[in-house]
């Protein structure tokens, strides 16, 4: 038996933005790289200051496996079709006909997760019996059979991993989180006002038409439930009455004074800062999709004030000029901050959905064509290519490229991806 091992490694420091952060500029950790090995993928490659010489590539610009006069050429094809290993024989660099070889590639994943091929003679190579999956990053073992002898190679193949030392990444706001289950929450934002509710506000009028003797109050005064507010001399019977509140609050318009006749006029209005609510505009595309009883939050347009509340039912019958509906959403205000005028906005929960596998948005990068997250074992990360379905702010649901169970980057992943970028070994699709 023959046999040879090629390994590849690919040195690179940090990347510039996790110089920013003095712990990492200091870390001098391990190999990062961005990309493909460009030998599998038939491209033309370089070798830059810093990295191992680059392996030989073969006539169709594959890897090549030496040992002896016998050669194998890997290749991972993936023009029309889902990635899938092609390999090609040579014998003193003439073809070999593929019928006549047994294969065998075996992948190592970052977590000790393998990945065995199995090769079958396809035209001129021997085709993979599997399907390659992103990211291409894995130790390579791969074995081969001809004319009784059999032959072993082993490799290194990494694309979008780095190593930092947790220290650093820790000093460096790099934060993570396990992979599974949560809510993606579909959301409406609406616009309003804070107003008093129907029940906050009192207009006191006269029980009976009259002349209204003394009035007890003025504008900004609080009174409670029963206090004197008023005095009416009653034009029937000339006897006098006293008119008492008929609310907590604070008198907010007193439209008539001493010696008014008082009829169908408030004598004064009464408002309760307590009792409010948010009046909240809907407009039409999304009046069919908004229903009481649902969840929202409404908020201060600083952001400084949040209530949670429900959706209470309204007329479904739009304002003339506006062609908008009005959504009603009562607010607790016992420390009397959320004040009748004030704008607001609102969010209103209209559906939620329980998905088994979800990763923060916050985590979220661009890495080539893909949306991706970082992966983290140990001190080492490695990109995930996620296939993505629905969305919130706070949440991604995955449909492909994670496992639950797998740790990833929630906060500044943007560090890991300049570090694995910096190292300048990149191959675009």
């Amino acid at each position: 038996m023959a046999s040879s091992r090629l390994k590849l490694h690919l040195l690179a420091p940090l990347g510039a933005a996790l110089i920013l952060a003095a712990s990492l500029s200091a870390c001098g950790e391990a190999p990062a790289s961005a990309g493909h090995d460009d030998a599998e993928h038939g491209e033309e490659g370089h070798q830059e200051e810093g990295h191992a010489e680059e392996a030989e590539r073969g006539p169709r610009g594959g890897r090549m496996l030496r040992d002896g006069d016998f050669a194998l050429e890997l290749t991972i094809f993936e023009t029309g079709v889902e990635p899938e290993f092609r390999l090609f024989a040579y014998v003193d660099d003439k073809p070999v006909s593929p019928e006549t070889l047994q294969a065998t590639v075996v992948l190592t994943r970052l977590g000790a997760i393998t990945n065995t091929f199995q090769f079958a003679a396809e035209g001129e190579y021997l085709k993979g019996d599997g399907v390659v999956t992103e990211p291409h990053s894995f130790d390579v073992a791969v074995t081969a059979t001809h004319d009784g002898e059999t032959h072993t190679w082993e490799y290194e193949s990494y694309e979008g991993r780095t190593t930092i030392a947790a220290s650093a990444a820790d000093q460096a706001g790099v934060k993570t989180e396990v992979a599974g289950p949560a809510t993606i929450t579909a959301t409406i934002d609406l616009s309003g006002r804070v107003v008093l509710s129907p029940a906050g506000r009192a207009d006191v009028r006269a029980w009976f038409p009259g002349r209204i003797v003394s009035l007890d109050v003025n504008v900004g005064d609080r009174v409670k439930r029963g206090d004197a507010v008023a005095t009416v001399e009653a034009s029937d019977t000339l006897r006098t009455y006293q008119i008492k509140a008929p609310i907590d609050g604070v008198v907010i318009q007193r439209p008539l004074n001493v010696g008014d006749v008082a009829a169908e006029t408030a004598i004064v209005v009464i408002g309760n800062p307590a009792a409010v609510q948010a009046d909240m505009h809907v407009f039409p595309r999304d009046a069919e999709t908004i229903r009481p009883g649902q969840s929202v939050e409404v908020r201060s347009l600083n952001g400084q004030l949040t209530a949670q509340s429900k959706i209470e039912p309204f007329l479904p019958v739009a304002e003339a000029d506006t062609q908008t509906l009005n959504a009603r959403a009562v607010i607790a205000n016992a420390d009397e901050l959320w004040r009748p005028g004030m704008a607001v906005e609102g969010r209103v929960t209209v559906s939620q959905a329980e998905v088994p596998l979800a990763v923060r948005v916050s985590g979220l990068q661009r890495f080539r064509d893909f949306t991706v997250v970082f992966a983290k074992v140990g001190d080492t990360y490695e990109v995930r290519m996620l296939e993505l379905g629905r969305r919130d702010g706070e949440w991604a649901e995955v449909l492909g490229g994670l496992t639950p169970g797998e740790t990833y980057v929630t906060e500044n992943a943007f560090l890991i991806r300049a570090d694995i970028e910096k190292s300048g070994a990149s191959h675009d699709h």
